[in-house]
Parts: C-alpha cells; sequence; structure tokens
C-alpha cells in the first residue's frame, strides 16, 4: 500500500502528518506525552496497517518530533484540537483511535468531542496502551515539589526529570491549568463505542489503579482490560507488541 507524508496548519503550526493507505476502518495512531510517530508502537502499527491493507494515519502534536512549534507551548486542549482537525482531514469513514499514554487521553476527548457532535458513528473502537487520562492533575501534580510550586506560581514553568531523555521535561502552569479544564475521570464517561485498555503492572508513571479508575469511569461501555503483571509504562516488548496489535486487529474486524 501506498505510503506518504503530509501536514496540516492548526493555529498557525504545522503539523506532519503520515499516511499509509489501505481499507476502513482507519486506524489512528495517537502518541504519548514527549514522544513522536516515529516511535517502536507506532511504526509497529503502521507496518500492521501495511500487511493487513489497513489504512493508518500518524501525527505529531506541535512541539514533537516532525511537527512545528514550542513544546512548552502545547497543552492538552492544544493537542486534542491538532488531533480533531488530522482526524477530519485524514482520517476517511469509521475509525478506530489508538492511544499511548497521554495519547490514551486524547482518544478519549476526541470519542467525546465525536460523540457530541453527533458523529460517534465514525468510531469504531479504542485502544488504550497504559492510558494516563487526566495525568497532569491526578499523577503529575503529587509529585511536585514546594520548589516546583514555587517556580510555577512565580515563573509560569518548572522543569522535571525524564526517565526516557536526558533532558528534562518543561511543566508549564498553563499545561497544569488546561488539564485541570479537560479533566474526565470525575464522572462517567459515554464513549458509545468498544474500548480496549492494555496496562502494565509494572508501570512506574501510570499505576495500574489508574487504568481500573478509567473502567469504573466508563459504566456505559463495552470495556475489555488486559493487565500484564510484568509490563511496564512502554508496553513496547515484541510480546507487548503483539497483544497490542492483537486488540487493534480484533477491534478493527
Amino acid at each position: 500500500m501506498a505510503s506518504r507524508s503530509d501536514s496540516i496548519t492548526v493555529d498557525g503550526v504545522e503539523i506532519a502528518v503520515r499516511i499509509d493507505e489501505g481499507a476502513v476502518p482507519t486506524l489512528v495512531w495517537l502518541s504519548g506525552f514527549r514522544s513522536d510517530m516515529a516511535g517502536s508502537k507506532a511504526e509497529a502499527l503502521a507496518d500492521f496497517g501495511r500487511r493487513s491493507g489497513r489504512r493508518v494515519v500518524r501525527f505529531d502534536y506541535s512541539g514533537h518530533g516532525a511537527s512545528g512549534g514550542r513544546f512548552a507551548d502545547g497543552t492538552i486542549g492544544r493537542w486534542a484540537d491538532e488531533a480533531m482537525a488530522v482526524v477530519d482531514r485524514f482520517a476517511d469513514g469509521p475509525m478506530v483511535l489508538v492511544g499511548s499514554s497521554m495519547g490514551g487521553w486524547i482518544a478519549l476527548l476526541l470519542a467525546l468531542r465525536l460523540q457530541a457532535a453527533g458523529r460517534g458513528d465514525r468510531l469504531k473502537g479504542l485502544v488504550l496502551i497504559a492510558p494516563a487520562p487526566d495525568f497532569t492533575g491526578r499523577l503529575m501534580e503529587p509529585s511536585f515539589t514546594d520548589a516546583m510550586r514555587i517556580d510555577l506560581a512565580e515563573h509560569g514553568r518548572t522543569e522535571i526529570p525524564s526517565a526516557y531523555s536526558p533532558e528534562p521535561t518543561v511543566i508549564t502552569a498553563a499545561l497544569i491549568e488546561d488539564g485541570r479544564r479537560h479533566a474526565i475521570l470525575d464522572t462517567d464517561i459515554r464513549i458509545g463505542a468498544p474500548v480496549h485498555i492494555l496496562q502494565g503492572m509494572r508501570d512506574p508513571d501510570v499505576p495500574h489503579a489508574h487504568a481500573m479508575l478509567l473502567v469504573d469511569r466508563l459504566v456505559h461501555d463495552d470495556v475489555v482490560l488486559t493487565l500484564i503483571k510484568d509490563g511496564d509504562h512502554r508496553l513496547s516488548r515484541p510480546e507487548d507488541v503483539d497483544r497490542i496489535l492483537s486488540a487493534v486487529g480484533a477491534m478493527a474486524g
């Protein structure tokens, strides 16, 4: 199947997109925080699409990967807007949203937006990998030191060490405040489509109790939760990727 690069401009920022042509439902990859569409799981999904003849759309949020903009200017709402623009432009017909970590939060926000707009029939389902909805408030904020809270209040930003990069991650007050506005775990969530969650039980970033809370909130939907006893946050080992692709294949039908 043909593969091509494209882009779309959202709020003056060029968003890089990669499309592998194929049949619907379209598989839409939504990366995690500080991750991009060239990651191993995203590449595995694209390869799966080529082998199975499925259309795959992936992209980089602003400030990530091949897209323009600064990471420090990003917020959950902004990245969700970019994801919505990509879906509207490039994901023809029904689709399966495949979201990793923060991408799971973005996937849920997209699903809620589509339902609110009367377009929920476009959702074939969601596959969420170590999903991290509300991570800015529920997982990140509680770990802030007093010094970090002072930095946020006085300078509008602070830094946290990253286990995945030698460079610290810049966290802005805007990111935290916007995260509160887009929080979804305080009430029941209605997606209107099946959801399959894959969660490692040795995940140091998103504890499996967080996945259980999400399951509890999805009271109206068909939800499958796969707990991987020795799985970490990335779930990028070959056996983890096989489980992910199996879930995607079953969801796509």
